[in-house]
Formats: structure tokens, C-alpha cells, sequence
């Protein structure tokens, strides 16, 4: 393979890593390959980071490998983009079980984090429908099914560490049609905005919440709950993009606030029902190429925990100090979850989900680290594909089943050559 000696990024974009970089054409060209693999980089902290070392980028090897139309078992490599996954095979009446809100994430990316999706409260992540994994470590390969419990568990959301993933099995699942019928409704406040979720049906349900909204109306937003069905796929405008990065007044307080008002209202008093793409459904921003660079220069951060059930007012008291706080961008999510999680440490967890966007200024991270503080003290985990500020201590104070992950991966990787920042910043491989 050849290396190339670059600069790159998670997609927050405020920490950044140099080092030598390879694009393998075929799977041919791994055999003497030994480094972290990346893909599209759409994890948001340091998890794809390799600061000083080398990493492989997969994109190129993206290539479907079978597809049984009576099971529905797709075996696909690991470089193949999520939403080209759809663009194939919904027409066909197939669809991926699970989705994250971008279509640019790998199906490798997706092991190696788990995803969950707006289906999660019914269909649990995407690695609970992976039937087998095709790895390379060091000069073997080796194909890993469920009966590999512990090698199995410490892949699916294992950040990568097993070994690089050539290629995997996934269960896709049937579709009425290449299209969704949406169903959006208001809720006014966050006692109705949970009980929107939590009286949900439908087989997709997200809410957008207003985290910039306080008092009275603190935690409203928009709940949307979907169903694919048969029709035209609506026409789809070409993909725009950020070509600069925003001046650092373009996120203001009083700029987001104006701008969640209007988003708000932009659904009517009575709901709406309304047909869109899949691409339009799963992957909104998708259709802003870069959209990252709305944040300026110096990037941005997420926060996203999950809490139980019975912690759903920690989670309020939450969303109160971020809406006081005058950081929240207008990307701020919730979503109610179910039980289903793949690996040790997968992030799903029986309960509700808050995901939010921060500038990184200089009031960040003080204002994530007791989000954080608090999320432990209610017995919730954070997302490590959305983290870039997090403790080691606090990571495994939240994923009890961490000391069996560092076992199984230090076993499958004795050298640590496939650590990132993520896992050196986080000292996951390291003993208690």
C-alpha cells in the first residue's frame, strides 16, 4: 500500500490528528497492512484519530459481495456506505434493520460503534443483525459469528480494536416501499414531549427538541414517527454545501433561539403527514455537504447520554441547564430507546437519549463535564461515537462490562497496534 502523510479530523472537527495515511484498492493490499481502519469519519470526537501513528482508510473497498433476495443476508465490505445501501435496495423492498442519522457511515463504522437508530426502541443496533464478521489481525483472517461470544461482543461497538473488519453479513429486512409516510406533531413541553414518545407506535419514532426553549415551554419540539411505504420518490434537490467556515456570531445565542422559534412553528397546531425519501427521513443533513463548517473554524462538540426510564427528570433537569447555558446549537435530539445492544460496550440502554450540538468555545467543556457528572449519577452512559471530552474513569464507571471488552481486545490485539486517541485518551486498554 501506499502512505501518505495527512492532516484529518473527526466530523466536530476540534480535534485533529496527523499521520500517515493509506486508501487500499482491493483486500488484497491488507495482508501486510497493520493500523487502525477509518471510514467516512462521521464519529464526532477522536475515535477515527491516530495522532502520530498510521490509519487505513476503507472507502475503496465498498463492494456487495452477495445478496440472498429469499433471506435477505447481504454480505457487503466494510467501505460501503450505509445510505448507498438504501439507494440499491429500498426499490428492491429491502431496507438496512437499523440507520444512524447519516447515510455517509460505513458499515464498518457502524459495527464499530453499534448505531442505533430511530427504530432502536423496536429493533434494537445494527450489530444485533450482523450474522458474521469477516476480520483481519495482523496476517490471519478469521470470520467471527455470535458463537465467538467474547471476541464477538468485544467487536460490535469495540471501537475497531479486534482487528480491522474486511467485510460483514447483515439480516436486512423487508419494506413496503422506497418512500416514508411522516407524521409530525408539536409538543408543547416536556412532559408532552415524553409522553409523545413513550405513546408511540410507529416503527420510526424522533423528536427534535428546542434546547434553547425555558420556562413553560422548556423541552418542546417536533416528534416525527414514520412507516415506509409504496409511491413516488420525491424529487431531490442536488446536494448543497458550506463552502466557508460561519463567522463565530453566526451560532449566537440569540441566533439559535430565533432559528429553533421559526423551526418550531414550521409544523402547524394540527400536525402534518407528508411523504419524503428515505435519504430525506434518515439523512437530513445530508443534503448540506460540510454543514459541520456552520460551527466556524474551531469546530464543535455533542453531548448524547442515555438515562433509564425512571431517570427522565435528571435527563429535564439537564435540557434546563443547557437551554440556560446559551451554548445549544439547533441540532439537539431525543429519542426514546429499548433494551436491544450488540456488544460491551454498545451504548443503547432501555430509556431516553439527548443529543446536542455545542460550539467549542470556551465555555464547553466545563458546561459537558457536569452533563456528564450527571449523567453517571443517574445511572446512564455516554456515546463514544459522539465524545471528545470524556474521562477514562467516568467511561468505565458507565460500561461495567468494560474489563471484559480490554480482555478480549488486548487477547486479539497483544501489541496495542490498532489503539486510536479515543482509547489512549480514555485509557480503555489499560488495566483498572
Amino acid at each position: 500500500m501506499r502512505w501518505k502523510t495527512d492532516s484529518y479530523a473527526g466530523w466536530g472537527r476540534a480535534l485533529r490528528a496527523t499521520g500517515d495515511l493509506a486508501r487500499p484498492d482491493r483486500r488484497a493490499d491488507l495482508d501486510s497492512a497493520i493500523a487502525p481502519a477509518i471510514g467516512k469519519r462521521r464519529s464526532y470526537g477522536d475515535a477515527a484519530l491516530n495522532d502520530g501513528g498510521r490509519a487505513i482508510d476503507m472507502t475503496r473497498l465498498d463492494s456487495i459481495l452477495s445478496f440472498d433476495e429469499d433471506t435477505g443476508l447481504l454480505e457487503i465490505e466494510a467501505g460501503m456506505q450505509l445510505g448507498d445501501i438504501v439507494r440499491v435496495f429500498s426499490p428492491r423492498g429491502w431496507l438496512p434493520p437499523v440507520l444512524p442519522g447519516t447515510g455517509f457511515a460505513t458499515v464498518g463504522g457502524a459495527i464499530g460503534m453499534d448505531v442505533h437508530g430511530k427504530n432502536h426502541h423496536n429493533a434494537g443496533s445494527f450489530g444485533q443483525h450482523v450474522t458474521r464478521i469477516r476480520l483481519l489481525q495482523g496476517d490471519q483472517r478469521r470470520t467471527i459469528t455470535p458463537r465467538n461470544r467474547a471476541l464477538w461482543q468485544a467487536t460490535l461497538g469495540g471501537l475497531g480494536q479486534t482487528g480491522i473488519i474486511l467485510s460483514a453479513t447483515i439480516q436486512m429486512k423487508r419494506c413496503a416501499g422506497p418512500v416514508m409516510t411522516v407524521t409530525e406533531r408539536r409538543a408543547e413541553g416536556w412532559d408532552e414531549h415524553i409522553a409523545m414518545l413513550d405513546a408511540s407506535t410507529a416503527s420510526y419514532c424522533v423528536g427534535w427538541i428546542d434546547a434553547t426553549a425555558t420556562g413553560q415551554a422548556l423541552g418542546r419540539g417536533i416528534v416525527e414517527e414514520a412507516e415506509p411505504a409504496r409511491g413516488l420518490i420525491p424529487r431531490r434537490g442536488a446536494p448543497k454545501a458550506v463552502p466557508l467556515d460561519a463567522p463565530h456570531f453566526a451560532l449566537s445565542a440569540p441566533i439559535v433561539k430565533a432559528f429553533n422559534a421559526l423551526y418550531y412553528r414550521r409544523v402547524p397546531d394540527h400536525g402534518r403527514t407528508v411523504v419524503r425519501s428515505m435519504p430525506d427521513f434518515f439523512f437530513p443533513l445530508d443534503k448540506i455537504h460540510d454543514w459541520n463548517r456552520l460551527y466556524g473554524k474551531r469546530g464543535f462538540h455533542q453531548f448524547q447520554c442515555v438515562v433509564p426510564l425512571g431517570e427522565k427528570d435528571r435527563l429535564r433537569d439537564m435540557l434546563d441547564l443547557i437551554a440556560g447555558s446559551g451554548l445549544a446549537s439547533p441540532l439537539a435530539v431525543l429519542k426514546r430507546m429499548g433494551a436491544g445492544r450488540a456488544g460491551y460496550l454498545s451504548f443503547p440502554m432501555e430509556g431516553y437519549t439527548l443529543a446536542v450540538d455545542f460550539p467549542a468555545r470556551a465555555e464547553a467543556p466545563d458546561l459537558i463535564a457536569t452533563l456528564e457528572q450527571m449523567t453517571v449519577a443517574a445511572g446512564g452512559r455516554l456515546y463514544l461515537a459522539k465524545d471528545a471530552l470524556a474521562t477514562g474513569e467516568r467511561i468505565k464507571a458507565m460500561y461495567p462490562d468494560w474489563p471484559k471488552w480490554r480482555d478480549a481486545v488486548n487477547a486479539a490485539d497483544p501489541d496495542h497496534l490498532l489503539e486510536t486517541d479515543m482509547t489512549r485518551r480514555l485509557t480503555l486498554r489499560s488495566p483498572a
